[in-house]
């Protein structure tokens, strides 16, 4: 079954030459069905590229999905254009008195901040706690995990003496974990971050239950056991190019960065390994199918915090 999103999106003709089944928005409300309604808080900069990203991750199932892509009013993207976002986006008080089978929120290029002193945590604190009684279930990303566990647990990070960057072999730590269904016994997620969570507080949550971890990297899917939220503290839905690209804009700006771990095949950086496409794949299928679609009421309406 297809994603339904507008025609002009940027994402719709990259997904159709991929064989992605996107359908334009005329079509799909032509069809006697019951899509999910998924919601995407895109807090990166890379507007596009991120929605490309994600679109494709949930266009890969058998289920209808529409998207509501939604930005936060307090800060206004530098990097896209204000036409991009004033068509495609909406804010969340053109939402919040909506339901949402699933949300996504992406990660953002503050982690190095103090929470509290970013323009939107204001409006993302309270994204989230809407999410709590009007969203099934949440994917939180990268720093995006980060801001929910720590809003919602008090869990804060830390700094870490060099960037987290590359592509690190993890392993699923519970076995009939719905969510981790079909992975390798070692699967790979790329990271690229110059934060981490405080794990000795993680732990002290017995609401929270880690379901993978990596050696180097730590904990890297985690949920809670109500199945309401889930944080991903790297950035599976990454492209073959995404850590290429950002190994080069720091090098260009005469910053110290390492070549990113597990990457690149060849001594020129220029080919690479794209190690986690099945990781990507099974995870946002899983979600889809067990966390959203199997659990979320036929009427959205009766979304609540039960």
């Amino acid at each position: 079954m297809p994603i339904v999103i507008q025609k002009d999106l940027p994402a719709f003709d990259v997904l159709t030459k991929e064989n992605i089944f996107v359908m334009p928005t005329n079509r799909a409300l032509t069809q006697d069905i019951r899509p999910l309604e998924i919601a995407i808080v895109n807090l990166m900069p890379t507007k596009i590229e991120t929605e490309t990203q994600l679109l494709r991750l949930l266009g890969n199932t058998p289920l209808q999905v529409n998207i509501t892509l939604i930005n936060t009013a307090s800060y206004k993207s530098r990097h896209v254009s204000e036409n991009h976002m004033s068509k495609f986006y909406k804010s969340f008080d053109e939402v919040k008195n909506n339901k949402f089978d699933g949300m996504i929120v992406t990660g953002a290029p503050v982690e190095t901040m103090n929470f509290e002193d970013i323009d939107y945590w204001e409006e993302l604190t309270q994204i989230m706690d809407y999410a709590k009684k009007n969203i099934t279930t949440t994917i939180y990303i990268c720093w995006g995990a980060q801001a929910a566990l720590y809003h919602f647990y008090g869990i804060d990070k830390i700094p870490l003496p060099k960037k987290m960057f590359g592509i690190f072999p993890t392993v699923a730590l519970q076995h009939n974990e719905l969510l981790t269904k079909g992975l390798s016994d070692v699967f790979y997620i790329p990271h690229s971050r110059h934060t981490a969570l405080n794990e000795k507080e993680l732990y002290k949550h017995p609401e929270l239950v880690v379901l993978a971890k990596s050696d180097e990297a730590g904990a890297s899917i985690i949920k809670s056991t109500d199945n309401r939220n889930i944080f991903i503290t790297g950035h599976v839905e990454y492209d073959r190019d995404t850590l290429k690209n950002e190994y080069f804009r720091d090098l260009n700006k005469g910053l110290e960065i390492e070549s990113p771990k597990n990457y690149f095949t060849d001594n020129k950086c220029e080919k690479v390994n794209m190690s986690w496409t099945s990781t990507a794949s099974i995870l946002f299928s899983n979600w889809l199918n067990y966390y959203v679609y199997q659990i979320t009421p036929y009427d959205i309406d009766e979304i609540n915090n039960d």
